[in-house]
């Protein structure tokens, strides 16, 4: 009951207002309402006791109290773990490690029960999504269109009835070729393959060109589905050079001219349309001969870094099973809808791509497909408005570089990293949103610039910096999740937990296996430290390289154990963070491997050159390189340019540098070095590394660690003047 004070004001006397009597909505806590009612009370009693305020004075505070009030039960429900983010893993037989997502040691193999191949997985989607929108695909400056559930699968059973007609049987040791950039008709294609059983074999550009020769013989392919005649022309080029004598056939999924396949019959290959195809199958219809979850599924080629390819042989089992640990793993903060959506631009090729689409299908979502230039995917985004976003670091460190490049002002440096910290406290408490003071002033644009409407985003195939994850997930309003895995496990192997937003860590193992960690004693890495060689073993672990048990038995040993060369350490949270490489091999931002001393014993044929030391950062997508010119080749090289001195004056030259710089990049493009493979700054160091100043092994091996120490603000300083 309110009373009437002598000043006209209002009176906090009698102020009396049980909390029981307040109803609210949600789950809003009882200390928002305790801040409404002692905000104001506190208010009243400085209007009583002191100089009172006019009304319209009060009634604004009581207004700026009231949308506090609002902003505070306006907040969604905060996503609280289920599990204890302290131990995230639980330890089992054998010094390996469990997930505690999982209730006991048994593996996972599937999410449901109706969807245990790849093939049921996208029947299951066709059901739950009643036949809706499936593939999307656009041209420039136009809407998305689609394709539906049923017009995928008929497709897909025209084309693999096209390809039993041509004389392939439905069985898993039949291979076909897919040599294509992302769009429907890569889908439709590996959908036909196991609709009868059938394998996909993946080609890829970035493979190379022998490469494409070695695989098509290894998986004895005698059809390769592509995109395009350029593609067509190049797997003709090895016909007519004898080098692919069992390749009989090319099903194009873009129009080409009848010259291409008259020299297609000259060759004894029949060059076919993709829409040919699916007529000649709807004439010759077969039913659907699906597969068993243990039946090979995809053979997913490796880049590698040193010798021909390796091809991971995937059953259906390992995909399933793979996709299933991400939905058990997230079930209680984000649950697939029909209504979802994901942008597919990560190679297909690859293993994170496909895992993805796995999720998506299985939930009868949609996939809609970028233009096929990354330079337009902006545009694609925003006209997608995608939900799922499978990511990179690459491409996240180019958002994040932006965004940090436009704050150009110290105050504008200054609001960026208030807001950075004011959403990244609410992203602690379990609040994830995007309807702050701080989204609407700051972070609009690149939500935007994403769609707008992502709930869920994955990164994963390389390292993300902890400044970059953070400020992802203060600025995007969605969870952002970080995965670890290789192709050999599917994908994915560990993955971060709901709730836990701290980087510096890969999450806890999947449900799908169990991790251990196994000593490396020339490392001085020891797992009754905590530090070891990654062990992965599950229902995820591939079935060994194709046609090479040497390299199989090198990677699975007896007991079915996965041996990742990646050198692990748990924390004491149970949470695995990535430390070390087992052997000279690392990845670059974009997940391409490198090996460094391939490289380098490119380099040294140099003239100039005497030794040279390659650098990687796993957050980077390019090398760099120290470089020690040779005291006695080094005048002359310089006299040609024009350029005396001595050697430590011409190490400072720039003239120098840059003809050193072009001379290794030359003698690399002729040795075969890919463009990621090649070095783009060199820094020129005039003393040699010797075993005496600890940069050489007794053996005369580079010590890489030390190098890296020892030149690391030359190596930052490379780093700065390069534009990735």
């Amino acid at each position: 009951m309110w009373k009437e004070p002598r000043d006209g004001g209002l009176s906090p006397q009698s102020w009396e207002i049980p909390l029981s009597s307040i109803k609210w909505k949600g789950t809003t806590p009882k200390s928002d309402l305790n801040f409404l009612l002692l905000f104001t009370k506190m208010l009243f009693i400085f209007n009583f006791l002191f100089s009172p305020l006019p009304t319209p004075a009060l009634i604004c505070l009581l207004v700026v109290g009231v949308s506090i009030f609002l902003w505070l039960i306006n907040r969604p429900p905060p996503v609280f773990p289920v599990i204890d983010l302290n131990n995230q893993s639980v330890g089992i037989e054998g010094g390996a490690r469990r997930g505690a997502h999982q209730k006991n040691n048994d593996l996972l193999s599937y999410y449901y029960s109706d969807a245990k191949t790849v093939y049921e997985i996208f029947q299951r989607g066709l059901n739950v999504s009643d036949n809706g929108p499936c593939l999307g695909y656009r041209k420039p400056n136009q809407p998305y269109k689609w394709l539906s559930y049923k017009q995928v699968s008929d497709r897909a059973e025209y084309l693999g009835s096209c390809l039993l007609h041509k004389g392939y049987k439905p069985s898993p040791d039949q291979n076909v070729g897919i040599f294509a950039q992302n769009r429907p008709e890569w889908i439709i294609s590996e959908l036909a393959c196991y609709t009868y059983s059938m394998v996909a074999v993946p080609l890829y550009d970035t493979l190379g060109a022998e490469a494409i020769v070695y695989i098509v013989n290894k998986a004895d392919i005698i059809t390769v589905i592509c995109d395009t005649s350029q593609k067509a022309q190049v797997l003709l080029e090895n016909v007519e050079k004898g080098l692919t004598p069992n390749l009989k056939m090319i099903i194009l999924m873009d129009p080409f001219d009848e010259d291409l396949k008259q020299r297609g019959e000259k060759n004894g290959i029949e060059i076919l349309s993709l829409s040919d195809a699916e007529n000649i199958g709807k004439e010759n219809f077969r039913k659907p001969v699906p597969p068993r979850p243990e039946d090979l599924s995809i053979i997913c080629f490796t880049s590698g870094t040193t010798g021909d390819p390796k091809g991971a042989m995937l059953t259906h089992e390992n995909i399933v099973s793979n996709a299933a640990a991400f939905l058990k793993c997230v079930e209680y903060s984000f649950e697939p809808t029909p209504e979802d959506v994901s942008i597919s631009y990560l190679p297909l090729a690859h293993m994170f791509e496909r895992i993805v689409q796995t999720v998506v299908y299985s939930s009868g979502a949609r996939v809609g497909f970028f233009q096929g230039d990354i330079r337009l995917l902006p545009d694609d985004m925003k006209t997608l408005k995608p939900t799922v976003f499978p990511t990179v670091p690459r491409l996240l460190n180019r958002v994040y570089d932006k965004v940090q490049n436009e704050a150009k002002t110290p105050f504008k440096k200054f609001m960026l990293n208030l807001a950075i910290a004011c959403k990244f406290s609410e992203v602690k408490k379990g609040i994830i949103r995007r309807n702050t003071i701080w989204d609407k002033l700051i972070f609009h644009k690149i939500q935007e610039s994403l769609g707008g409407k992502v709930r869920i985003m994955v990164t994963g195939a390389a390292p993300i910096s902890s400044p970059v994850l953070t400020f992802l997930r203060a600025a995007l309003g969605c969870p952002v999740y970080e995965a670890y895995g290789q192709t050999e496990c599917t994908a994915g192997c560990t993955f971060t937990s709901p709730g836990d937003w701290e980087s510096g860590h890969v999450g806890a193992p999947l449900a799908c296996n169990h991790v251990k960690l196994e000593d490396v004693p020339d490392m001085n890495y020891y797992s009754v430290n905590n530090e070891g060689e990654i062990c992965i073993k599950g229902t995820n672990v591939f079935k060994g390289y194709l046609k090479d048990p040497e390299k199989s038995s090198e990677a699975l040993d007896q007991d079915g154990w996965l041996h990742t060369g990646d050198i692990g350490r748990w924390l004491p949270n149970g949470t695995l963070k990535i430390i070390d490489r087992k052997k000279n091999i690392f990845k670059l931002a974009q997940g391409e491997y490198i090996a460094p001393e391939k490289i380098e014993n490119i380099y040294i044929r140099s003239r100039p050159v005497a030794q040279v030391f390659v650098h990687g950062d796993s957050l980077r997508s390019s090398l760099v390189a120290v470089v020690v010119p040779d005291p006695d080749a080094l005048p002359s090289f310089a006299a040609k340019l024009g350029v005396k001195g001595s050697t430590e004056e011409l190490c400072q030259s720039q003239t120098i540098k840059e003809a050193i710089l072009e001379d290794l990049r030359k003698i690399g493009k002729e040795s075969g070095l890919k463009s990621f493979e090649q070095v783009k700054n060199i820094h020129l160091h005039p003393e040699q590394f010797t075993i005496e100043n600890g940069l050489l092994t007794p053996t005369m091996k580079a010590k890489r660690g030390e190098l890296a120490k020892y030149f690391r603000a030359e190596i930052d300083s490379l780093y700065e003047t390069i534009q990735e």
